[in-house]
């Protein structure tokens, strides 16, 4: 690996161990064996790095919990079913135990945000690759073919469920929103619907 690739996975360890505002250039540069210089040449900024590292684990995280391709389960209910929108549930709760550590970060950024301007406008644009990620897990369609009105409703959609939940299972396992739940108030909210 060179000094970019080592930057990129030291500052994940650093993420994952240390959050963003505690995470240092210098830590960064101790757990990757690089040097300071490093940062600005090949990100431009330590925060710009971070964002990187960021934005990787998530990406990480995205595909264990994808019962399709990622997590090498496989996805047997039909795309746009509320079978498939339950396996797909289960499969991202399911997720949790691992990922935990990067969505505690996440959070530190919804917490901290207005601290990290550089860092929250990257993050905020990289929302948008989120929610055109999550899409295809539910209604089978690859993300490359999906239309903008598409990522801007049913993306936004899964998004906010899953920050959701992802609240839910940090603060209280015991508690939280199951999928098999999940799914059964959709089905009564389409029911719902329906009767009007």
């Amino acid at each position: 690996m060179g000094h970019r690739e080592d930057l990129l996975e030291g500052a994940k360890r650093c993420l994952l161990e240390k959050g963003f505002l505690r995470t240092t250039a210098r830590d960064v540069v101790k757990e990757s064996g690089t040097n300071l210089a490093s940062i600005g040449y090949h990100y431009g900024s330590k925060d710009a790095l971070l964002a990187q590292a960021y934005v990787s684990l998530i990406e990480g995280a995205g595909d264990d919990f994808d019962p399709g391709w990622g997590a090498g389960g496989e996805v047997t209910a039909p795309a746009g079913s509320l079978e498939r929108f339950q396996e797909v549930w289960a499969s991202i709760i399911g997720s949790v135990p691992r990922t935990r550590a990067i969505w505690l970060l996440s959070f530190e950024l919804v917490v901290q945000g207005d601290r990290l301007p550089e860092l929250r406008k990257l993050l905020a644009e990289a929302q948008e690759e989120g929610r055109s990620g999550i899409v295809p897990m539910f209604n089978g369609v690859p993300e490359a073919e999906l239309d903008k009105e598409t990522v801007d409703t049913e993306g936004r959609f899964y998004q906010t469920l899953l920050n959701g939940l992802m609240v839910q299972w940090l603060f209280d396992p015991a508690t939280a929103t199951d999928a098999a739940q999940l799914t059964e108030g959709l089905r009564r909210v389409i029911a719902g619907a329906a009767k009007d």
